[in-house]
C-alpha cells in the first residue's frame, strides 16, 4: 500500500457546545487561511442562519488547513470535517466519518462526556478510527480536568474499546484563545507552556495515518454529501479512495439501483481554507467537489469507465420520531403574499430534502395533501419545518410521534438515555416529572458543588414536551441532553400534559375585554386584535380539560356611568411559543399551523360538534 505524506483527513466530533467550531476557527487563523485584510467572524463554519441563531452545527462541512511544521519539513494539507454535536443530526456525523482517517474528540473540561459524546464516539470506534482526546475550555473556573479524563476513559471502556483504541494522546486546550498543550494545566488556568495550537497540529500528524491506496488500482471516488452552486448546479462532494480523477474526463457513475452510466466531469473543485478552487486533477485521499452530474445521490460511486467497481452504500441509523407535514388547511390560508400553499409545492420540497438528508424518510399517508416525515429526533424535524417556513411555505404540522418496530412479535418503541445536570434542590421535582413518564434512573452523581447529575432511561414519547416543564420546574437552571439508546417493549399509555387548551369557538378578532376575563382561566398565547378562527388554540387551560371560549366578545356600550369605569385594567403579556415549543405543547388531536409570518396552534377538527363526537368515539374505543 502506498501513502500520501502530504495529506491528512480528520473529523472533529463532540457534544453540543463543547467548542468544535471555535477550535476550527483557531486552526484556520493560525494556518493563515484568512487574508490580512479579512475580518474573520466567530464560528465561521456555521454558515446557515439557523446554525448561528441556535448556536449549533446542523450540517457537516469541510475546510482545509495548510500546516507548515516548525521543524522545516514539507507542508501538510489537513482536511477538517466539522460535524454536528446533536444526535438528531447523526446522519451527518456518520457521513463525515466515512471521509476521514482519524478523529479529534473534544470534551468540555467541566461538563465532561455527555450523551452526544457517547453517540459520536461509538460511531468513531465502530469505524476503527484513531482518536485524539482534546480537553477543551480548561480555563473555566469550574474546570475539573483530571475527573473529566477519568470519565472519558470510563466511557471508552463502557463502549467496549480495545487496548489500542484506549491508548490515545491527550491535548489540553483553550480553543477560544487558540492555545493547546500536552501538559495538564491546573484547573481553571490556560496552558502557559505554549502560545499556539502547534502541539495539536504535531499530534494530528503523528496520530492520524496518511491516506493509503493501491498503486495502479482503478478510480474509486465515494459521494458522501451534496451541495449546489448557482453556476455549476448540483455538486457531488467525494473522497477519492483510489486512482486519479481529472477535470473533463469521462467516468463511470455507479448508481444505487445497480446501473452504471458514463458521465463527464465538467468541473473539479478542491477546498483551500474556506473556498473551493478549480483543480485539474485529484488523487487518493483528496476531498473534492464534482460538477456535471445533475441527478447524482449520496452513497454512489464515481469509478473507472473501463473497470467500474462501486463502493458500499452509506448506511445510517433508522429514524425514531415522525410527524405529519401537510398543506395549510386553516381558514387563514394564503393571507401571506407569495406564500407556497399547494400540495405539489410541498411535496416537491420534501423530495428535495431527501436528496441531501440520508437520515430522513418521507412516506405517503391516506391524505393526498399530507406526508409522514420520519427523522432522528424532534429538533431535526423542527429544523426542516423552520427552513420551509423561511422559504415561504404554509404547512400544517402534526404532533411528533415515535416510530415503533416489531421485535420478536412484540411492538417496541425507542428509549432515550437522558442526562440531567441541575441544582440538588430540584431532585425531587425532576424525579416526580420523570416517574410519570415511566423513566427509570440509572445513575445519580453528586459532585459536592450543589449540583447533581442524573442518568435516566426514558421512552422517547415521554420526552416529547418534557423540556418546557423541566425548565419551569428548575427555574431555568437545569440542563438536559438525550440520545437514542435502544428499543424496548411498549410502555403503555403516558400522560405527559396535565393541562387542557382554551379553544376559540368562533371567528373574529380577539378583544381586550374578552381576554381580561379569560386570563383568569389560564395562560393566553395571543395579543389583542389577533385574528382567530373556530378551533384555534388561544391559550392553555389551568384545568385538564379543553374549554371552548369566546375571545371576540366586546364590551356592551351603555349610557349609564359605572363607579368602576375609570379603573385601568391590565392584561398579562401573552406567552409566545416558538416552533419547537408549539410542537411540544401539542396533543394528539392538535396540530401547528406554520406560515411565513406566524405560528398558530389549532385543533385537527375545527368544528366543535364534530370534535366532540370524535372525542366521544375515542373514549368509547379506549
Amino acid at each position: 500500500m502506498q501513502t500520501r505524506a502530504d495529506l491528512r483527513n480528520v473529523a472533529i466530533i463532540a457534544h453540543v457546545d463543547h467548542g468544535k467550531t471555535t477550535l476550527v476557527d483557531a486552526m484556520l487563523r493560525q494556518s493563515g487561511a484568512f487574508s490580512a485584510r479579512a475580518e474573520p467572524t466567530d464560528r465561521v463554519m456555521d454558515s446557515m442562519d439557523l446554525e448561528r441563531e441556535k448556536g449549533i452545527t446542523i450540517l457537516a462541512k469541510n475546510t482545509a488547513v495548510r500546516y507548515v511544521p516548525a521543524d522545516g519539513s514539507d507542508p501538510v494539507t489537513i482536511n477538517i470535517i466539522d460535524t454536528p454535536g446533536h444526535a438528531d443530526f447523526g446522519g451527518e456525523v456518520e457521513r463525515g466519518l466515512t471521509m476521514v482517517d482519524g478523529v479529534v474528540l473534544l470534551v468540555d473540561a467541566s461538563e465532561g462526556p455527555l450523551p452526544q459524546t457517547r453517540f459520536v464516539l461509538r460511531k468513531a470506534l465502530q469505524a476503527r478510527l484513531p482518536i485524539i482526546l482534546v480537553i477543551n475550555k480548561v480555563d473555566r473556573p469550574d474546570a475539573r480536568i483530571k475527573e473529566v479524563v477519568d470519565d472519558t476513559y470510563e466511557l471508552f471502556l463502557d463502549l467496549d474499546a480495545d487496548a489500542d483504541q484506549i491508548d490515545f494522546p491527550i491535548i489540553y486546550a483553550c480553543a477560544r484563545d487558540g492555545v493547546a498543550s500536552l501538559t495538564q494545566p491546573a484547573d481553571g488556568t490556560v496552558p502557559d507552556d505554549s502560545s499556539s495550537l502547534e502541539p495539536l497540529f504535531r499530534t494530528l500528524l503523528g496520530t492520524t495515518p496518511p491516506p493509503s491506496y493501491d498503486e495502479g488500482f482503478p478510480l474509486q471516488a465515494h459521494v458522501t454529501n451534496l451541495d449546489a452552486s448557482p453556476f455549476l448546479g448540483r455538486l457531488a462532494l467525494c473522497r477519492v479512495r483510489q486512482g486519479t480523477i481529472r477535470k473533463g474526463e469521462t467516468v463511470a457513475w455507479c448508481r444505487t439501483d445497480g446501473n452504471v452510466e458514463r458521465v463527464r466531469v465538467s468541473e473539479l473543485l478542491i477546498t483551500e481554507g474556506l473556498e473551493r478552487k478549480p483543480a485539474t486533477s485529484a488523487g487518493p485521499g483528496d476531498i473534492i467537489a464534482v460538477a456535471g452530474i445533475p441527478e447524482i445521490m449520496i452513497g454512489e460511486t464515481l469509478a473507472d469507465p473501463e473497470d467500474p467497481r462501486p463502493l458500499p452504500l452509506i448506511t445510517v441509523d433508522e429514524p425514531a420520531i415522525s410527524m405529519t407535514i401537510g398543506t395549510n388547511t386553516s381558514p387563514l390560508v394564503g393571507r401571506v403574499k407569495g406564500a407556497k400553499v399547494t400540495a405539489r409545492l410541498v411535496k416537491d420540497r420534501l423530495e428535495r430534502e431527501l436528496v441531501g438528508n440520508v437520515s430522513l424518510r418521507v412516506l405517503p399517508t391516506d391524505r393526498p395533501d399530507a406526508w409522514e416525515v420520519q427523522g432522528r429526533g424532534e429538533l431535526a424535524l423542527a429544523i426542516l419545518v423552520e427552513q420551509m417556513r423561511r422559504e415561504s411555505y404554509e404547512l400544517t404540522v402534526g404532533k411528533p410521534q415515535v416510530v415503533t418496530r416489531e421485535i420478536d412479535g412484540k411492538i417496541c418503541e425507542p428509549v432515550e438515555r437522558l442526562t440531567i445536570d441541575a441544582p440538588d434542590e430540584y431532585l425531587g421535582a425532576i424525579t416526580q416529572l420523570l416517574a410519570t413518564r415511566k423513566g427509570r434512573m440509572e445513575q445519580l452523581v453528586n459532585h459536592g458543588t450543589g449540583w447533581v447529575r442524573m442518568e435516566w432511561l426514558v421512552p422517547a414519547r415521554g420526552l416529547i414536551g418534557f423540556r418546557t416543564e423541566f425548565l419551569t420546574d428548575t427555574r431555568g437552571t437545569g440542563i438536559l441532553h438525550h440520545v437514542f439508546e435502544s428499543y424496548e417493549p411498549w410502555f403503555g399509555q403516558l400522560r405527559t400534559r396535565n393541562t387542557g387548551s382554551l379553544v376559540a369557538d368562533r371567528s373574529g378578532v380577539a378583544t381586550p375585554f374578552a381576554m381580561m376575563n379569560l386570563q383568569e382561566r389560564g395562560t393566553l398565547f395571543i395579543e389583542p386584535t389577533t385574528e382567530v378562527y373556530e378551533g384555534m388554540l388561544v391559550g392553555e387551560n389551568s384545568r385538564s380539560d379543553d374549554m371552548d371560549v369566546n375571545i371576540t366578545k366586546e364590551k356592551k356600550l351603555t349610557n349609564m356611568r359605572s363607579s368602576t369605569s375609570d379603573e385601568t385594567e391590565k392584561l398579562i403579556p401573552p406567552r409566545k411559543l416558538s416552533l419547537e415549543q408549539a410542537l411540544e405543547f401539542c396533543r394528539e388531536d392538535e396540530c401547528v399551523e406554520v406560515t411565513p409570518t406566524s405560528i398558530r396552534l389549532r385543533k385537527v377538527i375545527l368544528d366543535a360538534p364534530s370534535r366532540a363526537r370524535a372525542t366521544a368515539r375515542r373514549k368509547h374505543a379506549g
